[in-house]
């Protein structure tokens, strides 16, 4: 597979074209942080990681490759159960009978080797079929988020050149709406009972009634040339599959994220990248689980899989670090529907979790997720935003088990740093993102260019085997984003205490974090400045106790009669719900440099110095 060469943003330079560049010549210099880490390191975890990045068949890591490590696991893992969707359960011999059909059904369509094939599909059986299936084709997936907008949509699309997409049923009206424009050739749907048992079986037909003709859940849509999901497994079946080689280096994910920018990128990565995550993680918990992955006859550990597949974090936590495993994922289609997630679990159990602070402080919340018997919990993990000191204390004293927090980045693939995973006292580690994971390299930058040492603050920056090519088609941006010498530059401020444990500060630009999910006020502005009675807008984040922050917009009026109902009715038609400000302020100037940049900083500050005037006045003297 091929795609735009770039020069690899991971080989050192000379040190001279640093200070050719205007970066300090010392800036190369290794500081007193390196390496402090190991010393903290749990016991067994070894300091680098397997060259062969675990795919189990011994294989030279050039050759390595998401698809044999794939066909690795299901034959190991055959009669386990993979993955649970409504009750439902399937285990790793049909989902590797179904990707395989998905894979040769593509093969037969057209789809070559390097062609990005979009999935927009929520936690589903329908996922991980489509998924592996795009990558034993040898295509690269895009991801996308199922609820996105048809501007959102076309936008991925179209910067993508994907060439077919599966999409959900449900949101098939949006799709109709983003194609124009595209290069997207050929439509893939499927409904959530299509695979509910092997062909459409009662139960799945009954689900697809009710969705369809009852709660009214499918818009109706226009997509002729559409083909069902099953048609495309039923003849993938029948047809011929010729083998697909596929390297280390080649690319696995269009990951779409905003970055510092605004502008929706696909970060880069590779078959390499992602299963060497996978394998920093194995190694890093080690013997933290009693079911060996090299037995295929031991008790499966149970993963509850409430975060959505397309995310990176659950995307590589969840469905391929415990494919690893043989771990068997449950997945949530929807957990912002807490009772209903407490039906599906009745009759379930699980030893880990994988969520964000938002989605375990609404758990907390439930009378009946309080009440279930945590003796079985191993391992509840965190990630994609900052967790709560107050949620994690809830948990404990509910649950008897920490939150264990990590921290990484879509173009980490995601993971960066973790914390111990039998960690025994949760206060130690509070605040802190933990330690760099195996064969990671983590430096924080001066404002300067140089390193900083223990204590001081800076830029997290990475070196390692998970971090990503570059942004796609944007070489200038891949560019910018490597510094001194090929470290990738997160623009997270941190500091990095005498242990190496690793404490986030701040965010360098001012994107906005809701519920775990990047927010760019870039994007915001953009749509509400095309409101004809919005003269100019600002977006900031505010400080939000649940969602970790909301989104807040700052409006300069050109029509008089604008209300703030209008402002979030326009925004709610343009934008995922997730990004639709909250909070609307009317102004009649904004603050601006003198070269007329508007200064959100200084709105965020105004906005917490309320929040804090507010809560003195809550406390009494």
């Amino acid at each position: 597979m091929s795609d735009t060469p770039l020069p690899d943003p991971t080989q050192s330079a000379d040190p001279a074209l640093h200070s050719a560049a205007g970066v300090p010549a010392d800036a190369t210099r290794a500081p007193d942080t390196d390496g402090i880490w190991y010393a903290s390191y749990p016991p067994g975890v070894p300091h680098e990681i397997d060259a062969h990045f675990g795919t189990g068949d011994g294989a030279p890591a050039a050759t390595a490759s998401l698809a044999r490590f794939f066909d690795d696991c299901t034959t190991r893992f055959r009669d386990r159960v993979a993955y649970v969707s409504a009750g439902s359960p399937m285990t790793y011999g049909t989902l590797a009978r179904q990707a395989t059909a998905f894979a040769s059904w593509l093969q037969n369509t057209g789809i070559a080797p390097g062609e990005r094939v979009a999935i927009m599909l929520p936690n589903t059986l329908q996922y991980p079929v489509a998924l592996f299936g795009a990558l034993k084709a040898g295509a690269v997936v895009v991801n996308v988020n199922p609820l996105y907008t048809a501007r959102e949509l076309a936008h991925q699309l179209q910067d993508s050149g994907a060439r077919l997409i599966v999409v959900f049923e449900n949101f098939a009206a949006t799709l109709e709406k983003a194609l124009p424009g595209t290069q997207v050739e050929h439509v893939v749907v499927t409904a959530l009972g299509d695979l509910l048992g092997e062909g459409l079986n009662l139960k799945g037909r009954f689900i697809n009634f009710m969705l369809r003709h009852v709660k009214k859940m499918v818009p109706p849509y226009h997509l002729p040339h559409a083909v069902a999901l099953l048609d495309a497994l039923e003849r993938g079946v029948r047809e011929p599959r010729a083998p697909v080689t596929t390297q280390a280096d080649d690319l696995a994910f269009l990951q779409y994220t905003g970055g510092t920018t605004g502008v929706a990128k696909g970060a880069m990565l590779t078959h390499g990248n992602v299963l060497a995550n996978v394998q920093q993680a194995k190694a890093w918990v080690g013997t933290q689980f009693d079911a060996d992955p090299n037995d295929p006859a031991a008790r499966a550990e149970t993963v509850l899989t409430p975060l959505p597949l397309y995310h990176i974090y659950s995307l590589t936590v969840n469905a391929f670090i415990f494919m690893a495993l043989g771990g068997r994922n449950i997945l949530i289609a929807n957990p912002r529907d807490v009772p209903r997630v407490m039906k599906i679990l009745r009759h379930e159990s699980f030893s880990c979790i994988s969520a964000v602070n938002t989605l375990y402080a609404a758990l907390l919340d439930n009378d009946t997720f309080r009440a279930r018997d945590f003796s079985g919990l191993k391992l509840a993990m965190a990630g994609g935003m900052a967790t709560q000191h107050a949620v994690a204390e809830r948990f404990r004293a509910v649950t008897g088990k920490p939150i264990v927090e990590g921290y990484g980045l879509t173009e980490c693939s995601p993971i960066v740093a973790m914390n111990p995973v039998d960690v025994a006292h949760l206060a130690e580690f509070a605040g802190s993102i933990g330690l760099p994971a195996p064969s990671t390299r983590v430096r924080l930058r001066r404002d300067d260019g140089t390193w900083a040492n223990i204590g001081e603050t800076g830029e997290v920056c990475v070196q390692g085997p998970q971090v990503m090519r570059g942004y796609w088609n944007r070489p200038d941006e891949t560019a910018g984003a490597f510094v001194n010498g090929g470290w990738f530059a997160t623009g997270d401020i941190g500091v990095m205490d005498a242990r190496g444990f690793i404490r986030l500060i701040d965010r360098k630009k001012d994107m906005i974090l809701v519920s775990g999910f990047n927010v760019y006020p870039n994007e915001i502005e953009d749509v509400l400045t095309m409101h004809p009675g919005v003269r100019e807008a600002a977006a900031v984040g505010v400080p939000d106790a649940r969602q970790g922050e909301r989104v807040k917009v700052f409006v300069v009026k050109r029509d008089p009669a604008l209300t703030e109902d209008a402002v979030i009715a326009f925004c709610r038609e343009h934008l995922t719900a997730y990004k639709v400000p909250r909070l609307v302020e009317f102004r009649a100037a904004l603050p601006q440099t003198n070269i007329g940049k508007i200064l959100r900083r200084e709105l965020r500050d105004e906005e917490i110095a309320k929040l804090h005037a507010q809560e003195g006045k809550k406390t009494p003297s």
